[in-house]
């Protein structure tokens, strides 16, 4: 069998091959990424469903001076394998490999990096409009799924785009997880038909002239009317019509002949457009058909049966597990809570809770910040809000938080998953910031288990708390301790000592807890005994117990997955300052100012500092300098105290 996928070297070779050729290219190019997939891991429901859409854009439209940009990007694969990356694409999410997502570093067909949704049209409507200040040729495609189209954002786009009238391509790719069912082949038909060239210019030279007098415009709006109603009708495009787009479709996204059509008939279009297209995610595999879900985001699995690769031995539940099944225990005893996710109940954990209280269970779709504000409102009425959400896309709803949750101190509860690295997803994905830009908002309490024990009472501590709370945790399992179920309400503010020792004082926050433990062994077997204290909250700290240590040891090492700039060691740093510990030593380890590539957690936290032996190192230096008298080592340098 011919291998056309190796003769691709570049878009501008799809438009050697017949249309069968197209289709069979479409079965290598599924194969390729299953296959890849299975051993790598990644989004493969998304990829498999646009497989003839990317082929029949990149055969219709010249990237990269057309720009197509994949909104989130999860379903940029066959993008990447036809744009030069063919040879690469078995090192896909590894480290030093490409990513999973867009990456305008990767390649001059990535217009746009991506990797949280709703972004596409915006971002495509200021490459349209500056095309046009510029005088430059090129059109712009924004491909973007029917989830993504439940944010905000992308209906502010298109009500913008719809005012400026600027040249632009939005394709609804529809894979029947949200959009209308009116669909047909007449309806396919007649949209294709009234966006053909000849219908296209036939169209404007009758509107040019019949507005020449007053008695041709009124035909003419009669006509339009007529027009407008038959389109609205027969397909779903009413809201789109409404936002001044030309609105084409539904048609099939399977049917490379029928995309090409369409694709080459509204490039002559001018103003925007909408083509609402229907796919099938997961199309090809049939588990990925079956269950596109499951298949949306996932590890390594067995090809014949779907299911994911054993691991070796047996693991211990993970934090999002145990989140959910918090939730439904604490919700069972009381009927105030509520808990609320945007579009991810199997990511959050939250699916126990649908499946076991619907009634108490909300899914607002990709809409973080209404989310937020929707909790808001429930806590005024007295529910207990839980709002689960990765930590990298609570980001998004920030404003939210400030205004309308903390401002006037409301019972919000923030559960945010995937908090620190979260491996092959990487830059977009890595939930790195939440520490810093949580604990600098009035009223809020941010905490961090060290286990997945202690996140059971920090989710009931917090949901007790009469006020704005945040818990965060890791992507991944648990450390394998045993889980109380007596919960019991923790202490807000105050910290726990695990280890004693007087040479230095080892402050952790969340998981890794468990790192300075480990390096705590370690030091001890080469004769330096390191406390070892478990913070648990960020906000408010254990101010008490930080001046106890620092007054004992005179050195603090301070560790937390999170960036260094304004994160838990600073405010650490801010404590003893305010305290006026002039002589502390403090030696911060988290994450550098800069983002952080993708690969697995285990390689990133070694490349950063994150690991037990570069901690049992980091404070090994910090004890040799006090011998050695090093006056490089940092030391915390106090504002004058009024």
């Amino acid at each position: 069998m011919s291998c056309i996928l190796n003769s691709i070297n570049s878009p501008d070779d799809l438009r050697k091959l017949s249309e069968k050729e197209l289709n069979d290219l479409a079965g290598e190019i599924r194969k390729t990424i299953v296959t890849t997939v299975s051993e790598k891991g990644g989004h493969l429901a998304p990829s498999l469903g646009v497989v003839e859409l990317t082929l029949a854009l990149h055969y219709c439209f010249e990237s990269p001076k057309d720009k197509i940009i994949w909104d989130v990007g999860h379903q940029s694969y066959a993008h990447k394998l036809i744009t030069g990356r063919r040879d690469r694409f078995s090192t896909l999410r590894q480290q030093d490999g490409i990513s999973g997502f867009p990456k305008r570093a990767e390649s001059k067909h990535d217009i746009l990096d991506t990797g949280h949704s709703s972004t596409s049209i915006s971002a495509a409507l200021g490459l349209t409009t500056a095309l046009s200040l510029l005088d430059k040729e090129g059109k712009v495609v924004a491909v973007i799924g029917d989830g993504s189209m439940t944010a905000g954002m992308a209906f502010e786009a298109l009500n913008n785009a719809g005012h400026l009238r600027k040249d632009l391509i939005v394709v609804l790719n529809d894979n029947e997880m949200s959009i209308s069912p009116n669909v047909g082949a007449l309806s396919s038909f007649l949209s294709r038909k009234l966006t053909s060239r000849l219908a296209t210019r036939l169209k404007t030279d009758l509107e040019s002239f019949l507005k020449r007098s007053e008695v041709g415009e009124n035909i003419w709006q009669v006509l339009k009317k007529s027009e407008d109603s038959l389109k609205s009708l027969l397909t779903p495009g009413m809201l789109f019509e409404a936002l001044q787009f030309e609105y084409v479709g539904p048609i099939p996204g399977h049917h490379i002949d029928t995309l090409i059509e369409t694709f080459e008939n509204v490039k002559n279009v001018p103003g925007p457009v909408l083509v609402h297209v229907l796919t099938k995610k997961g199309k090809g595999y049939a588990p990925a058909e079956k269950h596109p879900d499951l298949f949306h985001g996932l590890g390594p699995f067995d090809i014949a049966t779907g299911k994911p690769k054993k691991s070796p031995s047996p693991r211990p539940p993970s934090y999002t597990e145990i989140f959910g099944q918090t939730m439904v225990r604490l919700a069972r005893e009381d009927s105030k809570i509520v808990g609320i996710t945007a579009a991810m109940p199997a990511g959050t954990g939250l699916k126990a809770l649908q499946e076991s209280l619907p009634e108490r269970f909300f899914d607002v779709g990709i809409a973080e910040q209404h989310a937020v504000t929707f909790a808001a409102g429930m806590a005024i009425e007295g529910l207990k809000p839980v709002v689960a959400i990765y930590s990298t896309f609570l980001q998004r709803a920030f404003d939210q938080i400030i205004h309308d949750v903390c401002l006037t101190g409301l019972p919000v509860v923030f559960a945010l998953d995937r908090g620190g690295l979260v491996g092959d997803d990487g830059p977009t994905h890595h939930g790195v910031f939440d520490l810093s830009y949580l604990r600098m908002i009035p009223n809020m309490v941010v905490m961090a288990p060290k286990d997945e024990n202690e996140l059971q009472h920090m989710l009931y501590t917090a949901i007790r708390h009469d006020g704005p709370a945040a818990v965060r945790y890791p992507r991944g399992n648990g450390v394998g301790v045993s889980l109380d179920w007596q919960l019991r309400e923790l202490p807000i503010g105050r910290a726990e000592v695990l280890k004693e020792g007087q040479d230095l004082s080892i402050w952790a926050i969340g998981h890794h807890v468990h790192t300075a433990l480990l390096a705590a062994e370690e030091l001890e077997r080469q004769g330096i005994k390191a406390a070892v204290i478990n913070a648990r909250f960020v906000k408010p700290l254990d101010e008490d117990l930080i001046g106890k240590t620092a007054e004992k040891c005179g050195k603090i090492v301070t560790i937390e997955e999170n960036v260094l700039l304004g994160g838990f060691g600073s405010a650490i740093l801010e404590i003893l300052s305010e305290k006026g510990f002039c002589d502390v030593m403090v030696r911060r380890i988290g994450l550098p100012d800069r983002f952080i590539e993708h690969g697995s957690q285990q390689l990133l936290r070694k490349q950063v500092g994150l690991d037990v032996d570069s901690v049992v190192n980091t404070c090994k230096q910090m004890v040799k300098s006090v011998t050695t008298g090093d006056v490089d080592t940092p030391r915390v340098h106090p504002l004058p105290i009024q």
